[in-house]
């Protein structure tokens, strides 16, 4: 009779935990800062056709990073999350706090459930409704969730990242200085640029997106 194999609880998450994150480490970066009229989304992305960064909603956007066919399935999902709710209730009721409480559940599942856990991070972005204030969340491979404020980062080096963040980032800054201060945060040699503000413009949809070309505009402002 064969024995069967036996892990300690404690070692298998190790090495699930281990092994998510080695996969995301893999992957760019993506950092995000709220500015004087909104919120802007910054990574570095080469490709041109593989974004990173995308609306899911009126006034909410969505980053990942990793393995891209699994945050596209969550991105997916969030969308039809967001459209479902917003279809049975109404547009105000959708939110990004439901959509992150949605999708740490589906990594927290798939985490302790499945063989392999989920290779990403993501970054979920809300624009605050007049005087509200704006929202920002990270939820990690494994559903652990973080309320942001000011300024978030996600992906290999997020925690290099943040510290350089921490230490340029002030409350109240225009696009432009935002977009320098993020891209500033970036080190090294950059391939191309990916971004999106959620802004307030005064109409329902809020997302718009940057070129690489009005990126290095902004950058190259004095």
């Amino acid at each position: 009779m064969t024995m069967p194999f036996y892990v300690p609880p404690e070692q298998l998450v190790k090495d699930r935990a281990d092994f998510a994150r080695k996969g995301i480490a893999r992957g760019r970066s993506i950092a995000a800062l709220e500015y004087d009229t909104g919120i802007l989304l910054l990574a570095e992305n080469p490709s041109g056709t593989l974004h990173k960064i995308s609306e899911i909603y009126d006034r909410i956007a969505f980053a990942g990073v990793g393995k891209f066919n699994e945050f596209e399935l969550l991105r997916v999902a969030g969308i039809r999350h967001a459209d479902v709710k917003g279809y049975m209730y109404s547009r105000a009721d959708v939110s990004a706090k439901s959509l992150v409480n949605a999708f740490a559940q589906t990594l927290g599942n798939i985490f302790t459930h499945e063989v392999k856990p989920f290779e990403v991070e993501l970054l979920v972005a809300e624009l605050g409704v007049g005087d509200e204030p704006n929202r920002m969340y990270r939820v990690l491979y494994d559903g652990t969730l973080y309320d942001q404020t000011g300024f978030a980062a996600i992906g290999g080096n997020s925690d290099e990242l943040s510290e350089r963040l921490s230490a340029a980032y002030r409350p109240g800054l225009t696009l432009t200085k935002a977009i320098k201060v993020a891209a500033g945060a970036f080190e090294g040699e950059v391939e191309g640029w990916e971004g999106a503000v959620l802004e307030r413009n005064g109409h329902r949809r809020t997302f718009r997106k940057l070129t690489s070309e009005e990126i290095e505009a902004f950058i190259a402002q004095k």
